[in-house]
């Protein structure tokens, strides 16, 4: 099984290739309007990219938000293509991220994971927080990780 380098997204072909990632992942496989997924944020949020054999196969952003009273880094938009899952891919994408918002000073962490992924980011760390919510028709949890300072 190859392992996956991440790199941040620097230049426009790297973000032409989340682009393309988030794109196939999201918007043909899980049916969300582009109009959704492309929120925003992505201007102000770091974006990454997973890739393996050369081949970016794997993106994440993360960008900070308020939640209960602090400022708090969100993890958001983990996907990895269709034929790179189930080999780590998803884990390594979590840790890197989580690393490169503790280098900018967080010690707490967001994410809003769809619901069937609750168990995995449990695994990595985060709690739900009770507050369920659905988002483009899927299903989400609210989810916390916080890490002593």
């Amino acid at each position: 099984m190859a392992s996956m380098n991440v790199t941040p997204v620097q230049r426009d072909a790297d973000w032409e290739k989340a682009r393309a990632i988030r794109t196939q992942v999201f918007v043909e496989e899980q049916e969300c309007p582009p109009d959704e997924e492309w929120d925003g944020h992505d201007a102000t949020s770091r974006h990454v990219l997973g890739w393996v054999d050369g081949e970016a196969v794997a993106t994440a952003r993360w960008r900070t938000v308020p939640h209960d009273e602090e400022i708090v880094a969100k993890l958001e938009r983990f996907s990895v293509l269709r034929d790179h899952r189930g080999q780590g891919h998803g884990t390594t994408l979590v840790h890197t991220v989580l690393e490169d918002a503790r280098r900018a000073g967080f010690d707490t962490f967001l994410v809003h994971a769809q619901a069937h992924l609750q168990d995995w980011y449990e695994d990595l760390g985060f709690e739900p927080t009770g507050r369920t919510f659905e988002e483009v028709g899927i299903p989400h949890v609210e989810m916390v990780r916080r890490e002593d300072s």
